[in-house]
């Protein structure tokens, strides 16, 4: 597949086929994705992939104390309520997702379900939880903006392969639970992850395409000429 193609196409899934992923197809997705650029080539990043019993665990336990009211416990800090345009994304995407699946605004049920979905990490078959050194957090966000680099990677190279993904920070929401069940090391700190899998093309919600701000919205050109 071409890069433009690519990162035009791609979109987050969130609907999978039950289908294993083998392992040597996920090796080479995260030997491509490992080629972004970090800071002073510093590379802090750390993938711990999940399949089958463990990634079982860590949806249980997720889910569990989510339902629970136990207050969410992520190692980065959580980015807060959106205001403002930033908020007006968030609401229009979550309108589009709900209308691809039916769900109507008094539908508490459904809207429950939907929230816990995420938790579970989407049912993908594989969850790549995403880590860095925490030697690096001393440095400010800099290791946060090495792995922003390397996790849009992962998903360029998975979708390139077939394979759809989410980013999806409610996985890791119950750090605890993630850094039990996939013996994540006391020295690197949770980041993210990454819900990935064979899109199971029935499901809605994956032919969501989000809208893209423009060009002439987002960038200035400074000296050049008219």
């Amino acid at each position: 597949m071409e890069l433009t193609q690519a990162m035009q196409g791609r979109r987050s899934i969130r609907g999978y086929k039950p289908d294993p992923v083998p392992r040597a197809l996920l090796e080479d997705i995260i030997a491509l994705a490992s080629r972004a650029p970090s800071s002073m080539n510093t590379q802090p990043w750390h993938f711990h992939v999940l399949t089958g019993a463990p990634l079982e665990a860590v949806r249980k336990g997720n889910s569990e104390r989510m339902l629970a009211g136990v207050p969410p416990q992520r190692e980065i800090p959580d980015h807060g309520a959106y205001e403002g345009v930033h908020r007006d994304r968030q609401v229009g995407i979550a309108k589009q997702l709900f209308a691809a699946m039916g769900i109507a605004r008094d539908d508490k049920e459904r809207r429950q379900d939907w929230v816990m979905r995420g938790f579970r990490q989407f049912d993908a078959p594989v969850s790549v939880v995403v880590t860095f050194d925490k030697s690096v957090e001393n440095q400010g966000t800099i290791g946060h903006f090495d792995l922003g680099a390397v996790t849009y990677g992962l998903v360029l190279a998975a979708w390139d392969r077939g394979l759809g993904t989410v980013i999806n920070g409610q996985g890791i929401m119950q750090s605890p639970v993630v850094r039990e069940h996939a013996q994540i090391p006391e020295d690197q700190v949770i980041m993210t992850c990454v819900a990935m899998g064979w899109p199971d093309e029935t499901f809605e919600a994956n032919g969501v395409v989000s809208t893209r701000r423009s060009v002439e919205d987002t960038a200035r050109f400074v000296g050049f000429d008219e």
